[in-house]
């Protein structure tokens, strides 16, 4: 195989990688955040009946947070996987997992029906979903930042990053034609539609991840932990030994972006319907918000390979601060108007600064016989403690108030997105410099963040 046809057949697989994990991803956050739908408007009337309002929603929001607690699990077993035997393989297991999951949740019966078996089940398949993409996240993201060149890491990564946005859009779309029916038959079969389609879309994933190839920078570090000999150590163990800082960087920096995402689409959208707004207009708004943060998200990612990743994130956190404030005021006018404009400053304008960026930012902290377990760990625990808690943080911050001061629940995620800018000011961009001057690897080359992490452990 000639130069110019080796070149050709990469680049090939990279744009093949790229679709392949955007579409992956697309169909899993369908599926995680379709639940989230559900949780503010279906769970609390069907599985916490005997529940007062108040304490349905908020045991409707532990049961979406615990996907996010079950998600760093997922990250220590896949991310171990991934460094050992490839982010290919793990994917298909994920999208697997995710897809059966999913359309379970569809057929759950109800409290009526069996009782408290039925929260007990939703609690238990909202586990497998949370496990399945704790692993998924760290290798969608991993398949298209190797396959591309460094200086096009930004954008590569975050495509896949709008993959979330795109799942989100996917599931209002679906969801909202069924919302539209009598409440009695919404509740009884109408949420269940969506849930089911699952089943078909992960087929429809499992076509398109049995084409992609492995990434050539994985293979590189690969061969090169065969050709040094000896035990092999634990992919997880060395970024715990090596990685400390990176870590904590990645989890402070990541509370604001994905505080922001789940804010949104959980908490926002619920308080909406509180204030008086329709459940139809609310998942509206929302649908119109995810379809710019589709955009947005690529575009920021392409200004980061131009000018850096902390000047990005720092602006959307700086930005979070300020605009918390004037995004509730827009909530409570009745102007479904200035509902989508508040939902759209939420998601396309402060959570796409940071999180069309901050992936990439954490995967170029780490080497890439660890990158899996790196970035899996690290991203699962900010998604554990600032997306997965904030909407109950917040749910239980409105009630304490008797839900008329919902400046508390702005202090909180204005105090979070300050925590983030304080990460992203002083986080570690070592690798990002090391990788200014890094070519893809060819067969016979290991990467140069790979060497780097080698001389550091040596």
């Amino acid at each position: 195989m000639t130069h110019s046809t080796h070149m050709q057949e990469r680049e090939k697989q990279k744009r093949r990688a790229i679709l392949a994990s955007y579409l992956g991803t697309t169909l899993e956050y369908y599926d995680f955040l379709l639940y989230g739908i559900a949780a503010a408007l279906v769970f609390p009337k069907i599985f916490f009946v005997t529940l007062d309002p108040f304490a349905a929603t908020l045991s409707s929001f532990a049961t979406f947070a615990v996907g996010y607690f079950a998600r760093p699990l997922g990250a220590i077993v896949f991310g171990h996987f991934g460094d050992r035997l490839g982010r290919k393989n793990v994917l298909v297991v994920t999208l697997i997992m995710m897809g059966v999951a999913s359309t379970l949740i569809g057929l759950l019966p109800t409290y009526a029906q069996v009782g408290v078996a039925a929260p007990v089940l939703l609690v238990l398949l909202r586990l497998m979903q949370g496990v399945a993409m704790g692993g998924e996240w760290g290798g969608a993201t991993l398949m298209s930042m190797e396959h591309a060149k460094p200086k096009g890491r930004g954008l590569a990564v975050s495509i896949v990053s709008a993959g979330g946005p795109t799942g989100a859009v996917l599931g209002t779309l679906v969801m909202t034609p069924f919302s539209l029916l009598p409440s009695e038959q919404f509740l009884s079969w109408g949420w269940r539609v969506p849930f089911l389609i699952s089943a078909l879309l992960m087929v429809v994933g499992l076509l398109i991840r049995l084409r992609v190839t492995e990434t050539p920078e994985y293979e590189a570090a690969r061969k090169a932990q065969a050709a040094k000999g000896g035990p092999k150590s634990i992919p997880l163990v060395t970024v715990l030994r090596y990685n400390k800082g990176q870590i904590l960087s990645g989890v402070l920096g990541g509370l604001a972006p994905l505080s922001f995402s789940t804010f949104a689409a959980a908490f926002l959208l619920n308080y909406a319907v509180e204030v008086g707004h329709t459940r139809t207009s609310a998942l509206l708004a929302m649908t119109v918000a995810n379809f710019f943060n589709i955009f947005t998200l690529p575009m920021f990612g392409a200004i980061s390979d131009r000018i850096g990743r902390r000047p990005l994130m720092l602006t959307g956190a700086i930005s979070g601060v300020i605009l918390i404030w004037p995004i509730f005021l827009l909530v409570q006018q009745p102007s479904f108007l200035a509902l989508m404009l508040a939902m759209v400053l939420a998601m396309p304008v402060i959570q796409a600064l940071m999180g069309g960026v901050f992936n990439t930012w954490i995967s170029e902290k780490f080497a890439a016989d660890v990158r899996y377990s790196g970035i899996a760990l690290t991203f699962q625990i900010a998604s554990t403690l600032g997306a997965g808690l904030s909407p109950l943080i917040a749910a239980m911050l409105l009630a304490a108030s008797g839900g008329k001061h919902p400046e508390w629940v702005a202090a909180y995620f204005g105090a979070v997105c300050l925590v983030s800018a304080i990460a992203y000011w002083m986080g570690n961009e070592r690798f990002d410099k090391e990788l200014a001057a890094y070519t893809m690897p060819d067969e016979k080359e290991v990467s140069s963040t790979t060497q780097a992490c080698t001389k550091q452990m040596a």
